[in-house]
């Protein structure tokens, strides 16, 4: 059993393997630098998370469930699903970086978490419902609706190829592309777009 002063270790190596990953991947990230960030050692973080690569597990299980949870999905609002994932994006850039550590270095092609469980069962039902209720396009299957409006609100994440938003950026700008991604989103899925 972990006491209080064990948590408060596992929590502090968490943190601190956290901003290695997101910073250096999981081949580049270094089990020293984690050690002394979190103010510990590397016995102690072996004898928590048995080896970098179960570390990078559940710092990537706790993000990436912070993620999934943290922006509901509404049938009836599906532009409005895609601005909040913007503004989730912008304050955890962190997410992102290591989702893209793990697509690059664990898991290139398929489901990204591999672990049996329907991850998206709860944003698919939402867009089934959406699309039942008439307010998303029923010719698209719901996974493939919601691949693409999480990539299109990733257009200004860490892992965009052009521009990389910043909390810095000036509001007005933030405000214009969470608008043009709106209009976008509503205007790809929305019946009565059309």
């Amino acid at each position: 059993m972990t006491t209080t002063k064990g948590e408060a270790t596992m929590r502090r190596i968490l943190d601190a393997a956290s901003v290695e990953f997101a910073q250096y991947g999981i081949a580049g990230a270094r089990v020293d630098r984690i050690a002394a960030a979190a103010n510990s050692n590397k016995a102690q973080m072996y004898s928590y998370f048995g080896n970098k690569d179960a570390l990078f597990d559940a710092v990537y299980a706790e993000h990436i469930g912070w993620m999934i949870n943290s922006v509901p999905l509404r049938g009836d609002d599906l532009p409005g699903y895609a601005a909040e994932l913007y503004d989730a994006y912008l304050a955890h850039p962190e997410v992102v970086r290591l989702t893209t550590w793990a697509r690059l270095e664990r898991r290139p092609v398929g489901d990204l978490y591999n672990d049996g469980k329907d991850h998206n069962r709860e944003k698919t039902d939402a867009i089934r419902e959406g699309q039942r209720a008439g307010d998303i396009d029923p010719e698209l299957a719901p996974e493939d609706i919601l691949s693409i409006v999480t990539a299109m609100s990733m257009a200004w994440s860490p892992a965009s190829p052009l521009i990389a938003a910043s909390a810095n950026d000036p509001e007005t700008v933030h405000t214009r592309r969470k608008s043009a991604l709106v209009k976008t989103v509503r205007g790809a899925f929305s019946t009565s777009a059309r």
